[in-house]
């Protein structure tokens, strides 16, 4: 049985299980900022992160390849805004240097899981 035979719904996919627990982390860790930035960089950091695992489910649920593609595009450039406010956290030392370091890698490993889907769905259609 190949590998997306496997996979019944969006839910079955790693990455946006890895997307939901980064979701919950950053919840979690923008608990501690101050609270000066509910507004700003807690309310982005928080959008950013939940727009990952929401938009690989949108996409999912597309009827079209073209839109699948399109949604995981847009879940890429939200990673990459989150890993920008991961670094402002940092820079501003919201974060710890190995909190910051352990977010940054999950973030890195759905970023490269993120790329591999839209290449292997790319090149599907292609062929």
């Amino acid at each position: 049985m190949s590998e997306t035979s496997k996979i019944k719904t969006y839910r079955d996919l790693i990455v946006w299980q890895k997307s939901m627990s980064l979701v919950t982390e950053i919840y979690k860790i923008t608990k501690s900022f101050p609270k000066d930035e509910i507004y700003s960089l807690i309310s982005q950091m928080r959008r950013c992160a939940i727009s990952i695992p929401s938009n690989i489910a949108e996409g999912y649920g597309r009827n079209s390849t073209n839109d699948y593609i399109r949604f995981l595009n847009i879940t890429m450039g939200s990673l990459y805004e989150l890993q920008t406010q991961l670094e402002i956290s940092l820079n501003l030392r919201y974060l710890k240097e190995e909190t910051f370091n352990r977010f940054f890698e999950l973030s890195r490993e759905i970023e490269r899981m993120l790329g591999s889907m839209i290449k292997k769905i790319t090149d599907k259609d292609k062929s």
